[in-house]
């Protein structure tokens, strides 16, 4: 359905429509093993094991955000130390200091983005090296973590460290574009054939190599499916915890501050999380992905070098490479030479670098690298990092290279140690020296001679005048919107964007910037201001941005928050972005990013926020956002917004432990559903732990009881019908098991899946009231266990 609202006025899901560009991996069927069988993926595969390492390595990193000091789970509260009631708990004491905590990921996503454009020549040199991305592969990784701590001054001038900053390298006009419009399923819902705009894979690749913008939540979709099925079949035996079983391999406990609390994020919704924040569309509404900075990079080996950078300045300045009008051209440029290190005189780049910056300023570098190829036969050779911050496209395009490769050693490129050095410190000069000190100085001058006189009362009367026009004119007081042009509007409603220079553009680039800088004051109270002018001048999409990121600016700030201040100002703000976003805009992936960002910071705060937390993640499930994998995710994230809510004293009055568990099996289900039984036995395990029954105790609801038996059975049937876990040699090899196998499949094939949250007949008294009867659960349609009803 396309429309936001049917004839009735009922609010009816936004759907994704299908886009032929989006890429459709192998084709899977419904049953567990289809799932799994169809991909090319064989045990030994060492390269898609590298590709899989962020859910498959699962390590933790104690390393902290910021300056903040981090400590482990929050002790039970008690009669005499009740704690926060209302989720009034700043979110620095919930934080597990691990740079994959979702907090710590939002921080790291909204990084200043640089982009890159290199002459001919620098590219031949990096090509010759074993870098067909050129020269923005070799430095992207190396950017997303500044080496040493990064001091940045506020708004006021007070000076704070942080030891996770980063920048994101992209192509000058690699994410230019908006999201794109396809269905937020996954493939495993889709059941199309080829003719339904399937592309072949080297079709897939070739358009997702030309476009590496995100936004695509089908893309993503596949993404964390193609992970959680590497894990079903080279994944640690289901009995292992996922969380840290590669510290227990290694005889040694999880190097993680403090133990290892029971909400924290599953490593695939931190993917998830990772990939909706990755390669943020560059679009009119938000300046994110607007570039702060553009390196311009040539080689030693060009013969005119100082007329090659002229050009390429001009190129980006009124050429092919220039951005779009509502684009702010005035970014910094950075002149990078690239030194061959074999090849060329390192005395004449030398000189060639004084005469650079003589021409162009201080925001010069020499970079030295090699260019013949790094085998790792050489004693000094290192792996390229792997980039976290790529799209969705980009790691499926990625993955499905390997898969379809003939060599199954790890094609990552080496570098040579020394090439590492020297990268680490021109992208530490870059940041440190240029990118940093230039947008504060850019802050302070939009601060000073924008939003001051804004925050002024000459601007506030300028604001009621533009919702109020003057009283001389009564047709221009009758009018409903403003005019394109007119003396009272800045927005073009026809094009759908402010000019760049507009008061309103700019203090919007000074909220981004203050939020890219984390000061999160100054950027709260600039997102403040921008809401009554964005909606005065119906700009809608420019109202909903200014919304979420208001919300997201306050949860941020380390200052406690009273109930009734977060549901005057957070829920007023979060109800304004989603309602825009889905119903004025159509722009369902913003509504899922707002939603999902503000769902894991409220979740921070505890209490009374943490059960706010979860009905803002129940939206992202009733106007259908997500796809299969999203669902099962966010279903699973639900429980632990229940499971962190803490109760009062011995009683522990107050707590969700039932509806925490009652999502933990929703989660299971899902999980089930799409085939994978060592997700689904993990969220069964903590339903189970959670509803009491971790020993001989009797669980006291039958019919949850039932249910978690039946579903327990359903994942015994899956594994003995498609065994994952044996060793490859004796793998259905024996003959003369066959037929013990084929009888147990057919016993099997009547009870497996059959008793399925969704359409089956099973005694569910999921919360406990009463003894249920034995009545069959209706489909979707009659919504007796939608999520919506679950919250009372």
């Amino acid at each position: 359905m396309n429309s936001s609202q049917s004839s009735e006025g009922t609010f009816k899901a936004p759907l994704y429509p299908e886009s032929e560009a989006s890429i459709i991996l192998p084709k899977r069927g419904a049953s567990p093993s289809s799932s799994i069988s169809s991909l090319p993926y064989r045990r030994s595969n060492q390269s898609l094991s590298t590709v899989f390492a962020s859910t498959s390595n699962l390590t933790h990193s104690a390393r902290s955000s910021g300056t903040s000091t981090p400590v482990g789970a929050p002790a039970p509260a008690s009669t005499s130390s009740p704690g926060p009631l209302n989720g009034t708990a700043a979110p620095v004491v919930n934080t597990q200091g691990r740079l994959d905590d979702p907090r710590n990921v939002l921080l790291r996503s909204f990084a200043p983005h640089v982009g890159v454009l290199a002459s001919t020549d620098t590219e031949e040199i990096l090509h010759q090296k074993g870098f067909p991305g050129g020269f923005l592969e070799i430095i992207r990784p190396f950017g997303e973590s500044v080496p040493g701590k990064v001091n940045i001054r506020n708004g006021v001038g007070a000076s704070t460290s942080w030891d996770d900053f980063g920048i994101h390298f992209t192509g000058l006009k690699d994410t230019l574009g908006s999201p794109r419009p396809t269905s937020g399923r996954s493939s495993l819902d889709r059941r199309t054939d080829s003719g339904n705009g399937r592309l072949s894979g080297s079709t897939a690749r070739s358009s997702l190599g030309l476009a590496p913008v995100g936004g695509d939540v089908a893309q993503i979709e596949e993404v964390v499916d193609r992970h959680l099925a590497f894990a079903e079949l080279a994944g640690p035996s289901p009995d292992t915890d996922y969380m840290n079983h590669k510290e227990k391999e290694k005889g040694k406990e999880a190097e993680v501050v403090g133990p290892k609390p029971p909400d924290a994020a599953s490593p695939f919704y931190s993917l998830y999380l990772k990939r909706l924040l990755s390669a943020l569309p560059m679009t009119p509404h938000e300046t994110f992905s607007h570039p702060v900075a553009c390196v311009i990079a040539i080689s030693s080996r060009n013969p005119h070098p100082i007329e090659e950078l002229r050009r390429l300045y001009n190129s980006t300045n009124n050429g092919d490479d220039r951005l779009p009008q509502w684009v702010n051209n005035e970014f910094l440029r950075y002149y990078v030479l690239v030194h061959n290190e074999d090849d060329d005189d390192i005395s004449k780049s030398t000189a060639l670098y004084e005469q650079m910056k003589r021409h162009f300023g201080l925001h010069c570098h020499l970079l030295r690298v090699h260019s013949r190829h790094c085998v790792p036969t050489d004693d000094d050779s290192k792996r390229l990092p792997v980039s976290e911050w790529i799209s969705a496209a980009e790691e499926l395009a990625e993955i499905q290279k390997r898969e379809e490769a003939d060599d199954d050693s790890d094609s990552t490129p080496l570098l040579f140690e020394s090439d590492c050095a020297g990268i680490r410190t021109f992208v530490r000069e870059l940041v440190v020296q240029s990118i940093i000190p230039s947008m504060e100085r850019m802050m302070a001058q939009w601060n000073e001679t924008v939003a001051t006189r804004r925050r002024g009362l000459g601007g506030r009367l300028m604001s009621l005048s533009k919702r109020w026009t003057p009283f001389g004119s009564s047709t221009s007081r009758n009018a409903s919107s403003p005019v394109p042009g007119s003396s009272n509007s800045n927005y073009d409603s026809l094009q759908g964007f402010y000019r760049p220079d507009a008061p309103e553009a700019v203090m919007r680039k000074l909220a981004d910037y203050a939020f890219m800088l984390r000061d999160y004051k100054l950027a709260g109270s600039t997102y403040e201001l921008l809401r009554t002018d964005f909606e005065a001048d119906k700009a809608w999409k420019y109202y909903a941005g200014a919304n979420e990121m208001a919300a997201v600016s306050k949860l941020l700030n380390m200052q406690a928050m009273t109930t009734k201040l977060r549901q005057e100002s957070i829920d007023r703000m979060l109800e304004g972005a989603t309602h825009s976003y889905i119903h004025r805009c159509n722009s369902p992936f913003y509504a899922l990013r707002s939603l999902a960002m503000n769902m894991e910071l409220l979740k921070l705060r505890g209490f009374s926020a943490a059960d706010d937390a979860a009905e803002w993640a129940g939206k992202i499930l009733h106007y259908e956002l997500v796809g299969a994998v999203g669902s099962a995710l966010f279903r699973e994230r639900i429980s632990a917004c229940y499971t962190s809510r803490q109760g009062v004293g011995g009683m522990a009055i107050g707590a969700r432990v039932r509806k925490a568990a009652f999502y933990s099996v929703l989660a299971a289900d899902g999980f089930l559903k799409l085939g994978k039984t060592v997700q689904a036995e993990k969220c069964i395990g903590e339903a189970t732990k959670l509803y009491g029954s971790t020993s001989k105790e009797v669980l006291a609801f039958d019919g949850m009881r039932s249910f978690l038996d039946e579903l327990r059975e359903s994942i015994i049937g899956s594994r003995l019908m498609y065994p994952r876990y044996e060793d490859e040699d004796t793998h259905a090899s024996d003959e003369e098991g066959e037929p013990v196998v084929e009888e147990v499949k057919e016993e099997l094939d009547k009870r497996v899946h059959r008793h399925s949250l969704i359409g089956v007949s099973v005694p569910l008294d999921p919360l406990g009231v009463g003894p249920a009867p034995m009545s069959p659960v209706r489909t979707r349609d009659d919504n007796p266990l939608h999520e919506d009803d679950k919250f009372s």
